[in-house]
């Protein structure tokens, strides 16, 4: 990589040239800015150039959206008890009425599987809207906030408050100081959280300690007197049905200090005094780092080298911007550092990234999209259902024996329609979708003067895949018998597509 002597440093997120711009280099872009592209639109970049493509990417709003969908599921299923309700139970214990309690009970349990279905529901949702987008970084983001904000359902119990929250993440991606200020107000993080329990008069302490240490400083730049003033300036925020409520009778007015700042300080004050901090951009833009470039630690005091180098650019330039990461983005899309051979396919896909990537970048059938969400799961990540406020650790955790297998049966069935325990002929197909033909995406192999040897056909493929033509990859492809004899017969594509996905190179971005 070329440095400039009079600043090195600054020379990582100098831009790249245009003329280094090719097919390789929209390949990447469109993966790590969003779930990959197709062979056109990798072209359509290269065209467009890396100002033009990141500008396209990053400025979302241009492009229209996808319908309103605040309606889209039942926001009424775990609705509160109503008075006349409450009244009822409150008459029934009193009498030991245990046939009304009882129904009330049957009630409840109801609604919960209800619930639990809906959030099913909402799960296959988010996943084909990440399929479906036209934003593709609007979806990438939103994941991004989802593991950085994590918030399980296991612990909400309340589908509609987690999709509030997605909506929450959406609509406020590239607005980190908006998105804190919304994440105090969400009523799946305050029920998560535990902060509709934090009351003046005992206050709750979980949501200061988090957004402290895992939303905005990281490990080491709070002591515990700043949790517990903390906490005293987020009594009284809690919710009601949908609703967040603030609650001024529970609510601590009294002085605070907090992070070395000093007065009635509330739950926005606490914000401020967050974004003020020291800390906060260079922690916001190594947590950025790690989701869009690099495998690294997340925290900046672990990092080295380039790594560092980057991430202290990226906050300064966070800090510069008020935190609206859309510059950053920008600066750090465009960089010689982003497309250097330390970054570009490097990185391991996230199950969403795998399953997503394969649809919008190999033009594979969806097919039947809870089976993608329950093979997601077994490859580590059910979306609503982070393992802990932490969310997901990624990189090198994705990968064990066990997930590595589920990643390559998902794509096997993806591609084939058959699923992996199918016993009987023809069993297990699953026809939804259509038939795979990698032809859909790759017009190469519909050109009528393109060359139809083998080794041409396999590379193309290799490319579409994995971004390169591996010669020995190509070499072992294009001796199999059924290769050679009918290389563009699309049983034979589909089952070269299944073959590569199964290669460790394809579980890289």
């Amino acid at each position: 990589m070329t440095q400039n002597a009079a600043n090195p440093i600054r020379d990582l997120l100098a831009p790249l040239p245009d003329e280094a711009f090719g097919p390789a280099q929209a390949r990447h872009l469109l993966l790590r800015a969003g779930f990959g592209g197709t062979d056109e639109q990798i072209r359509m970049l290269v065209e467009w150039g890396p100002q033009r493509s990141v500008d396209h990417l990053v400025d979302y709003e241009e492009v229209p959206a996808e319908p309103d969908d605040r309606d889209a599921f039942n926001k009424d299923i775990m609705r509160p008890y109503s008075p006349a309700e409450q009244a009822q139970m409150r008459t029934a214990r009193q009498r030991q009425d245990e046939d009304t309690l009882a129904r009330f009970r049957e009630m409840r349990q109801q609604a919960q599987r209800t619930d639990r279905q809906q959030m099913n529901d909402i799960r296959q949702w988010w996943l084909a809207r990440m399929i479906q987008t036209a934003r593709p970084l609007e979806e990438k983001l939103t994941l991004f906030w989802h593991g950085h904000f994590a918030t399980s359902y296991r612990s909400v119990e309340d589908s509609y408050h987690l999709f509030q929250q997605n909506r929450m993440f959406r609509g406020n991606a590239k607005s980190y100081p908006r998105l804190l200020r919304g994440i105090i107000r969400d009523p799946a993080m305050l029920r998560y959280l535990n902060n509709n329990q934090n009351r003046r008069q005992s206050p709750n302490e979980n949501l200061a300690r988090e957004i402290m240490e895992l939303f905005s400083l990281g490990e080491g730049n709070y002591q515990e007197r700043d949790i517990k003033e903390g906490a005293r300036a987020l009594t009284g925020y809690t919710f009601e049905d949908d609703t967040f409520i603030f609650r001024q009778e529970q609510h601590d007015a009294g002085a605070k200090f907090i992070l070395g700042s000093r007065g009635a300080i509330n739950g926005d004050g606490f914000v401020d005094v967050l974004l003020r901090h020291q800390a906060c951009a260079p922690f916001i833009a190594a947590r950025l780092y790690r989701f869009f470039v690099a495998d690294v630690a997340s925290q900046p005091r672990d990092l080295t080298g380039q790594d560092l180098l980057v991430v202290r650019l990226m906050a300064e330039r966070l800090k510069r911007d008020q935190y609206e990461i859309g510059p950053t983005l920008k600066q750090l899309f465009r960089s010689r550092h982003f497309y250097s051979d330390a970054v570009v396919g490097q990185k391991i896909k996230s199950p969403a990234e795998l399953v997503v990537g394969a649809v919008r970048t190999l033009g594979v059938p969806a097919r039947d999209l809870r089976q993608l969400n329950d093979a997601m799961d077994r490859m580590g990540q059910n979306l609503f259902f982070p393992p802990s406020v932490k969310g997901w650790d990624g990189g090198r955790a994705w990968i064990n024996t066990a997930t590595l297998f589920v990643r390559q049966n998902t794509l096997a069935a993806m591609i084939t329609g058959q699923q992996p325990n199918a016993r009987a002929p023809g069993g297990g197909v699953n026809r939804i979708g259509g038939d795979y033909d990698p032809r859909s995406v790759l017009p190469m192999l519909i050109d009528p003067d393109r060359p139809t040897d083998p080794e041409t056909i396999v590379g193309a493929l290799l490319e579409l895949a994995l971004g390169h033509r591996d010669p020995r990859a190509v070499e072992t492809l294009a001796s199999a018998p059924m290769v050679r004899n009918a290389p563009d017969a699309r049983p034979v594509l589909a089952g070269l597509m299944a073959l590569i996905t199964a290669l460790p190179e394809y579980q890289l971005c």
